[in-house]
């Protein structure tokens, strides 16, 4: 008897779980959408450590693929048609203070008209570091008289390179508290650099939820999401930020997440527009700078039936439409001002950041207003995480590149409640 009812829980569990996946397959959008017309992007793949690349893609099509590192970033179009990507990768012999072999971070510069099937790397300024992990150079900036502008997560700085010689430098350490060894924990995590002219960059704090404007021979100019004595535990998790002096009573520079939570890839619209990837609340919202500082004035927090999740990179087009590198959802795609989807293509293994050619991340592009029209905008974000189970479905996202996007909490509710099935019945079956 306990045998036969030990069996019924073992199908019952392998059956929930097979009609749950073949139905939410079933019934999962499109992630793949051609648009109209033609149109060129550039697409990096950081892959985790592994299948890192950078591909072209002509509409829906893949022009071509590099495979040359672990992981690839940021990406531009150059130009002279060339492409600039940052990277990391390991196996290097100069390692400096660092046991060989042992990871280089830096970038590359890939030539599409050379190399056999794939761009050869023509060019590569890069310096070692001691892991592959929270080291890397995530951004690059070309700058309209040569060289480029960098940030360097290894010692949390940005750099301006020329003729592959450092030429400027600003450290965070001067405007942010500093551990004993910035290169020994996830501090900052700054990721991202945007030459806005005038000798002044606009760069992504990842991990205090803020922008900062930092002008050559004057330093930093302008915080954008200022610590209003809001919650900090979302910068000091982790071990992120930390009153590290002992002079600030435990307190940190911390800007508000409601505003931005460890975003990715800020775009310059003009003065007091800006454009962001706010990745941890799982939306692509425009910042407008008020009397009161800067606030949301336009979101997008799905497109084409599907929830946005963990997106880390959005850029204005000049015809006003944002194209988003939606990470956890494997696909790049291009939205109007409604929100709706005019192109979409998937990309395997987390997509970084995208460029459409030849227009890049250009400045004077339009902004947009509160109201999309359709529901898609908000100005307050409501993630809808769910305690302990959303942080379990990112950790498998990440874990699992190849996962299906459209597993979520349900699924993974559903899978817990099989195996607890399966297990309660292979424990009747063997009192039996």
């Amino acid at each position: 008897m306990e045998r036969d009812r030990g069996t019924v829980l073992v199908v019952a569990g392998v059956a929930l779980l097979v009609v749950t996946l073949a139905a939410s397959a079933a019934l999962a959008p499109p992630r793949d959408i051609a648009g109209e017309g033609t149109n060129e992007t550039v697409v990096s793949v950081q892959g985790f450590r592994s299948a890192g690349n950078v591909q072209a893609l002509n509409g829906s099509e893949t022009a071509w693929t590099h495979t040359g590192a672990e992981s690839y970033f940021e990406v531009e179009h150059l130009e002279d048609g060339t492409v600039a990507a940052a990277f990391i990768e390991g196996g290097y012999e100069e390692c400096g203070r660092f046991e060989s072999p042992c990871p280089h971070t830096g970038y590359r510069i890939l030539d599409p008209e050379s190399g056999s099937g794939s761009p050869a790397v023509i060019e590569e300024w890069s310096f070692p570091v001691g892991t592959q992990t929270n080291s890397e150079v995530h951004a690059i900036d070309p700058l309209p008289d040569g060289g480029f502008a960098v940030v360097d997560m290894e010692y949390e700085r940005l750099l301006v390179v020329e003729d592959g010689e450092v030429v400027w430098q600003w450290n965070a350490s001067q405007l942010y508290d500093a551990p004993p060894n910035p290169a020994r924990v996830d501090w900052l995590h700054i990721n991202d650099i945007e030459h806005i002219g005038d000798g002044r960059f606009l760069v992504s704090v990842r991990n205090a939820n803020q922008l900062v404007l930092v002008e050559r021979g004057s330093g930093v100019v302008e915080v954008i999401n200022e610590d209003r004595g809001t919650d900090d535990a979302t910068c000091t998790q982790n071990g992120q930020l930390d009153d590290y002096s002992g002079d600030s009573d435990g307190d940190v520079r911390c800007g508000d997440p409601a505003v931005l939570d460890h975003q990715h890839n800020p775009h310059w619209l003009g003065s007091g527009v800006v454009l962001v990837a706010d990745s941890d609340n799982d939306r692509v919202v425009e910042l407008h700078r008020t009397g009161e500082g800067w606030e949301p004035v336009w979101t997008l927090e799905s497109a084409g039936d599907i929830g946005l999740d963990w997106p880390r990179d959005a850029d204005r087009l000049p015809s006003g439409h944002t194209l988003v590198t939606d990470t956890m959802n494997e696909r790049v795609l291009e939205v109007d001002e409604s929100g709706d989807v005019v192109w979409s293509v998937s990309t395997e293994n987390v997509p970084y950041e995208a460029d459409r050619v030849p227009v890049g991340e250009q400045a004077g592009v339009p902004g947009h207003g509160v109201d999309t029209g359709d529901g898609e905008g908000r100005a307050e974000p409501d993630s809808g995480d769910i305690p302990l189970l959303t942080p379990a479905v990112v950790g498998l996202q990440a874990g699992l590149p190849w996962m299906p996007y459209w597993v979520g909490e349900l699924q993974v509710v559903v899978l817990m409640l099989s195996l607890a099935l399966v297990g309660g019945g292979l424990l009747l079956r063997r009192q039996e």
